[in-house]
């Protein structure tokens, strides 16, 4: 579902990435009378918030050399006026936030940031933040800051493959996988001859496939995105859980069958 979801949104993502800012137009009337590296003309923050992240971009450009700018639109835009304004150039980001469109947000992305992280990422970013459910919940203003501080936090690192944090229904997603996986394991594991405790060859036979979704799945998208163990470990426990419920079910049900086979024969 994740997946697809990226895939949809990818088109949009790209098309900002290599278009002029939002707008089709140039109109620099728009335009502040005095350097800022946020112009926000859909008033999408506070007045306090707005100083503050001007502040902060500001000093994440002279301690960093990345230049993070910061446009909020609705019905009126400068177009590519910012451009000019900004200076925008190969270590440049521009965040375009509309809500007009089924997205919050667009990146127009320098091209020394795709070295540090992939236009996978900035299409993961986009869809985590950018989405109607994320803003309905954190706003508009929650949505802005929260994909900057991942931009910054990325960069301060020195590039970022996924991006930093694990939300609620990721997690969920990474568990509903690693218990698909133990159900998996758990039948293949249940013997089907006597005195078998385990079988290993069946185990070993579906391993691709309950490695795939316990490791690929449940585990490397918790494990690249969060240093936390808590979310691993449910993940662990909710494995073995699926396994063991497995394994008595297989029990109850072809463990039952085979040992009234075995009887009558």
């Amino acid at each position: 579902m994740m997946r697809g979801l990226k895939a949809l949104l990818s088109l949009s993502v790209l098309l900002v990435m290599f278009a002029a800012p939002a707008g089709a137009i140039d109109n620099p009337d728009l335009l502040p009378d005095h350097p800022t590296p946020v112009i926000d003309l859909a008033k999408a923050l506070s007045q306090t918030q707005r100083q503050s992240l001007e502040t902060s971009l500001d000093a994440f450009e002279q301690r960093s050399g990345w230049k993070l700018r910061v446009l909020t639109q609705y019905e009126r835009t400068p177009g590519l006026a910012v451009k000019d304004f900004w200076g925008l150039d190969e270590r440049s980001l521009l965040l375009v936030a509309d809500p007009r469109g089924g997205n919050l947000l667009n990146f127009n992305v320098g091209d020394a940031l795709f070295a540090l992280m992939p236009r996978t990422w900035w299409v993961e970013l986009q869809t985590r933040y950018g989405n109607q459910f994320y803003v309905k919940d954190h706003g508009e203003d929650g949505a802005i800051l929260a994909a900057l501080d991942a931009v910054e936090l990325c960069l301060d690192r020195g590039g970022c493959q996924v991006v930093p944090g694990l939300p609620t229904e990721q997690w969920l997603w990474t568990l509903s996988t690693s218990i698909l996986g133990g159900l998996i394991a758990g039948f293949a594991a249940y013997p089907r001859k006597e005195g078998e405790r385990i079988a290993w060859g069946w185990l070993l036979l579906l391993s691709p496939l309950w490695v795939m979704l316990f490791g690929v799945f449940g585990v490397a998208p918790v494990v690249t995105r969060t240093s936390e163990f808590l979310p691993l470990i449910r993940n662990g426990m909710g494995f073995m859980a699926g396994g063991i419920g497995a394994y008595l079910i297989a029990g109850a049900t072809v463990g039952r069958k085979l040992n009234e086979s075995n009887q009558e024969s």
